[in-house]
């Protein structure tokens, strides 16, 4: 029952009973009267001084009863009263206590109780409330606790990924100082080493100050119409050069019509394909590295499939690759490292252009990651 409801009905109780009390006394007192009248009428030959007595003893009986009825009226009305205050007090305190409870619990920083809400009236559906906001709390605090779990494995990560290249950076540098590169071919080395870790760190930072975005949802996009065949190809050719320097050989095949479109961001694509090829690199276990990027058709979506020839990726990992900070036992237990966001970076690119990417693996042999883009339709105006 809703409240205002009880305090209404306790309201017409109050006023009814002592109405109802006061009605039945004036109807006695009127049926009283009305039996005395007759008896005054029926004994006109009764002598005067018994007419006085009886009309004595009438009035006096009157009197008593309507004293009776007074203190009884009374009585229930107080009784009354009572009963109601108490069953509203009841229905207002209960809540209330249970309310102070519960917030003096959040003040205390403890979220691991349950507000139990009964009936339907304003009350519970505020303790009903009052658990979901609880539920929330709780839920947000997790989420807090975890968060700064992953931020301090993520700063052990960056700290350790940066440390491995500037520690070759120095000991090259502190070689060229000392004049250990004493000769051309020895210098060119040096220097290329120099370059490919300084481009790592750049890499590292790029991704790190990209995930602080991801975190906010503040990735900027720029979504334009890309020509399938044109824009794959000059990645191809991009990533050639670079996979060049690092003796890995690149194979490029493009199954899609010419004038095949899509809808994304150039620039944000590129990171998904050089996060890819990064991860292929970083675990890259052969004498003689092989990457091989195929575009498809696929009806509605541009499938691209990129393998390679690496370590391969275990059943119980491949599952989980794409996951913020995971990394798998062999990039734990190697000097490679990975930060373990450069994956979850490629997903959400993805998931926001209406995509998505997963991967297929064996140990030893290699993995392919696939990723799909719907393609561009223009739809016709009638």
């Amino acid at each position: 029952m809703k409240l205002r409801t009880r305090i209404f009905v306790g309201f017409l109780m109050v006023i009814l009973v002592p109405m109802l009390l006061l009605s039945a006394a004036l109807y006695g007192y009127r049926e009283t009267q009305v039996r005395s009248s007759q008896k005054s009428q029926t004994a006109q030959e009764t002598t005067y001084d018994i007419t006085i007595a009886e009309t004595d003893g009438t009035q006096s009986g009157i009197q008593i009863m309507t004293k009776d009825l007074f203190f009884t009226t009374l009585i229930i009305l107080i009784f009354t009263s009572v009963s109601v205050g108490l069953w509203i007090y009841r229905s207002v305190a209960t809540p209330l206590v249970k309310l102070r409870r519960a917030t003096q619990n959040i003040k205390e920083g403890n979220l691991d109780f349950v507000m139990e809400a009964e009936g339907t009236d304003e009350f519970a559906e505020l303790c009903r409330d009052f658990e979901e906001m609880r539920r929330r709390l709780k839920e947000s605090a997790e989420e807090k606790v975890l968060m700064d779990k992953e931020n301090k494995e993520l700063i052990s990560n960056i700290s350790h990924d940066l440390k491995t290249p500037i520690t070759a950076v120095k000991g090259y540098v502190e070689g060229i100082m000392d004049g250990v590169a004493d000769t051309p071919e020895k210098m060119n080395r040096y220097v290329r080493t120099i370059y490919n870790k300084t481009n790592e760190m750049d890499h590292l930072i790029n991704e790190l100050t990209f995930y602080s975005k991801i975190d906010t949802n503040r990735i900027p996009y720029t979504f334009s119409k890309l020509n399938v065949d044109d824009y794959f190809s000059d990645c191809a050719e991009e990533i050639g050069l670079e996979l060049e320097t690092r003796g890995i050989q690149l194979y490029y095949a493009n199954y899609v019509e010419k004038d095949v479109l899509v809808i994304a961001d150039g620039e944000q694509i590129r990171r998904v394909i050089h996060n890819i090829i990064s991860n292929a690199i970083k675990y890259m276990d052969k004498p003689k590295g092989v990457i091989q990027i195929r575009v498809k058709d696929v009806g509605d979506f541009v499938q691209i499939e990129i393998e390679d020839n690496g370590k391969g990726i275990a059943a119980k990992d491949i599952t989980y690759i794409f996951d913020r900070f995971y990394r798998t036992d062999v990039s734990r237990n190697s000097s490679k490292g990975g930060s373990g966001i450069g994956l979850s970076i490629v997903r959400k690119i993805l998931e926001d252009h209406g995509g998505k990417v997963w991967a297929t693996s064996r140990e030893g042999i290699g993995t392919i990651m696939y990723f799909v883009l719907r393609k561009y339709q223009e739809v016709p105006i009638k």
